[in-house]
């Protein structure tokens, strides 16, 4: 009988080198990569006509409006810079048509105007005007109220008068309806703050179908989220004594309550990017001095975490989204520097040393610098009585801040 011939070393060695590259070898698997944190990316700041409350990205169009005063300025969502202004169009924030190119001012009057030209059509008397949506799958702007009418719609196309609902809280009671959501198919979603719930209602018929309680955990809900595709609804609630700041997740579907999880302080906005499954909610105060966006990642319809929350500015208490870019917008108001030498009222304010990268875009042909009250109420990024929209008093400055990776 033959003995069992012997591998030599270098054989041996030849036989594992070619198991490994034909991938035979076990290896450890990759570590996964780390989630980048958002940042400031950059905050464009001109002089502010006067208060403030919500603000709006087109997009399609690369613009941002901001209400502030009796002004609507407009910025680029690329440049960061200023780019136009419709006047005497006091309110509280701008919803925007961007197939017809159309806006609505959300105020008493209501101003409808053209996106492209910043030209005024019409001015619509609406009483109470407060929040706004604008809902696709009917071209129809849709103006909020604590008061009756809840909901005043006008139609996108040419500004005309579609109708109002009196009252949307549960067995017709009034709400105090704060920021609204639409699924782009036919179905509407609001907070109803003062009822602790969601009020759905019809795009059409206009008409309530249902109402979402929110829980022990849903007081002062303030912002609102959608995931359209998942049927999911995210509700930013204020919260109250004994249940701090809370987003709850909810379908939207039922009104089923998935899961709640704790924010960085009292929202006054939501917002959900589709591209990357977080839901946004922003706060003007996080306790700590300073304003904080808050991110939910959503790893499946029912698996949510939050992310790291990004420190932004005191006050910056609204926000909205820029599809494109992934990026996030908040704003606020600050008080203005004394200049220590006489410079001409057109001038723009000096970029900040504290700005990050990129520098803050300093615009030209600003709105003028106006005093505005000092605020109510900056309690938990609430908007303070009625709309709270202050600051410090004297000459401010507007702070557009925008936030991404």
């Amino acid at each position: 009988m033959k003995s069992p011939s012997r591998l030599c070393p270098v054989a041996l060695a030849s036989a594992l080198a070619l198991l490994t590259s034909s991938g035979f070898a076990q290896t450890a698997p990759a570590a996964a990569p780390a989630v980048k944190p958002y940042k400031i990316l950059a905050t464009t700041q001109i002089p502010a006509a006067g208060r403030i409350d919500y603000v709006t990205a087109d997009s399609a169009a690369r613009r941002v409006y901001v209400a502030c005063g009796s002004v609507l300025s407009v910025f680029d969502l690329d440049t960061y810079k200023l780019v136009g202004n419709l006047t005497n169009a006091s309110g509280h924030g701008a919803a925007i048509d961007p197939e017809d190119h159309t806006g609505l001012v959300s105020g008493d009057p209501a101003v409808f105007f053209n996106t492209q030209t910043l030209e005024q059509i019409k001015t619509i008397p609406s009483r109470g005007a407060d929040g706004y949506l604008y809902d696709a799958f009917t071209h129809h702007f849709f103006i909020l109220s604590h008061s009756a009418p809840n909901l005043h719609v006008i139609d996108a196309k040419d500004g005309s008068d579609v109708g109002t609902v009196d009252a949307i809280g549960p067995d017709g009671s009034n709400a105090a309806v704060e920021q609204g959501a639409t699924d782009g198919q036919g179905h509407l979603y609001f907070d109803c703050s003062s009822q602790h719930c969601i009020a759905v209602v019809d795009a059409k018929t206009l008409q309530v179908t249902a109402h979402y309680d929110l829980g022990d955990k849903g007081n002062g809900a303030a912002g609102l989220a959608i995931d359209a595709k998942n049927h999911i609804l995210f509700a930013m609630c204020r919260g109250a004594a004994g249940s701090g700041p809370t987003c709850v997740i909810l379908s939207a579907t039922d009104g089923k309550i998935i899961t709640t999880l704790p924010l960085a302080g009292g929202s006054d906005g939501g917002g959900f990017n589709p591209n990357t499954m977080e839901a946004f909610s922003s706060t003007g105060n996080d306790g700590k001095g300073s304003g904080a966006l808050s991110v939910i990642k959503e790893n499946s319809p029912t698996d949510f975490v939050l992310e790291d929350p990004v420190q932004t500015k005191s006050g910056a208490k609204t926000c909205t989204l820029d599809a494109k870019l992934d990026h996030m917008i908040v704003i606020t108001l600050e008080a203005a520097p004394v200049p220590t030498t006489p410079v001409a009222s057109s001038a723009a304010p000096a970029a900040s040393s504290a700005t990050p990268a990129p520098a803050m875009a300093a615009a030209s042909a600003a709105p003028a610098v106006a005093a505005v009250p000092a605020a109510t109420d900056q309690r938990g990024g609430g908007r303070g009585g009625r709309g709270g929209r202050g600051g410090p008093q004297g000459p401010q400055l507007l702070d557009v801040i925008f936030v991404g990776k």
